[in-house]
């Protein structure tokens, strides 16, 4: 069987399971399994695959029609001009997320903060704070990841990147954690969905990590809990960046407004337009 058979067969069968992205999630599959760019897979059309890549081709598109997320399947995720190693047990990088990097590296320039001190609370694979730190070169980060398994990623994303000198991984509760020193950078990426949200996709709930995804208080535990703990840790100036729901901007906003801390409290909008980050600032 040639490439282009088993391609458009992917494709098709992407588009009869209601994949929307069929034909970027084959290329991206077919890609990875025979260890080509994506462009080749258009220029090697008529190559003959072997048994054993038909096989191997067949078995990643089986597991994506199920629903398995195509980061999991080829171990990895772009995110701010890097890979990062992803797999089970750890939340896959989403794009809206890089808009809390490009926040952070902005109000550190903005106020020439020359070694920012930055802490990423539940890091997961530190695709946040690792992309702050390839972006900042004489800054230092402490990342606290609980899962054990999204720990594993954590580490081995710090190697590939080369960040072993410049970040200390702690493998801890984030209420369990109290830091000795002040940050001028906060960043987070909470668990922020309601357990109860029918939106959620169900391809989402079966495969990604529950606990990095949802939270009582209809989505609001983890943002509530982590702020009130860490805004005493922010130093002047300094600035707290939260992920959050894009129906909880205004009860965001009211939180850190009530905790006396800020003298800005902002809610950000993604690139769709929705309210996505809670950006609060200590001028002193």
């Amino acid at each position: 069987m040639k490439l282009k058979e088993v391609f458009e067969k992917s494709v098709q069968f992407f588009k009869d399971k209601k994949i929307d992205s069929a034909r970027l999630d084959a290329e991206t599959l077919l890609s990875h399994v025979l260890k080509i760019d994506r462009l080749q897979i258009y220029l090697k059309y008529d190559q003959p695959l072997s048994e054993t890549e038909i096989s191997d081709c067949r078995e990643a598109v089986r597991r994506r029609s199920q629903g398995e997320p195509v980061a999991y399947i080829t171990g990895e995720k772009g995110f701010y001009g890097e890979d990062f190693f992803v797999g089970t047990g750890v939340l896959v990088p989403r794009p809206e997320t890089e808009s809390l990097v490009e926040e952070a590296l902005k109000f550190i320039n903005d106020n020439k903060i020359e070694n920012p001190k930055i802490l990423d609370l539940g890091a997961g694979t530190g695709c946040i704070g690792f992309s702050i730190l390839k972006n900042a070169p004489g800054a230092g980060l402490i990342s606290i990841e609980k899962s054990a398994k999204a720990f594993e990623y954590l580490k081995k994303n710090q190697a590939h990147l080369e960040l072993g000198s410049r970040s200390e991984l702690i493998l801890s509760d984030v209420m369990a954690y109290t830091p000795a020193q002040k940050f001028d950078v906060i960043v987070a990426n909470p668990p922020y969905i309601a357990e109860s949200d029918p939106m959620i996709q169900d391809s989402v709930k079966k495969f990604e990590p529950h606990e990095a995804l949802f939270a009582s208080e209809d989505g609001f535990n983890d943002i509530i809990n982590w702020s009130r703990k860490y805004s005493s840790h922010l130093a002047k100036p300094g600035v707290v960046l939260f992920e959050m729901g894009h129906l909880q901007g205004a009860k965001s906003k009211e939180l850190f407004t009530s905790l006396n801390v800020f003298s800005d409290v902002q809610i950000l909008k993604d690139l769709s337009g929705l309210d996505r980050i809670v950006k609060a600032v200590n001028n002193g």
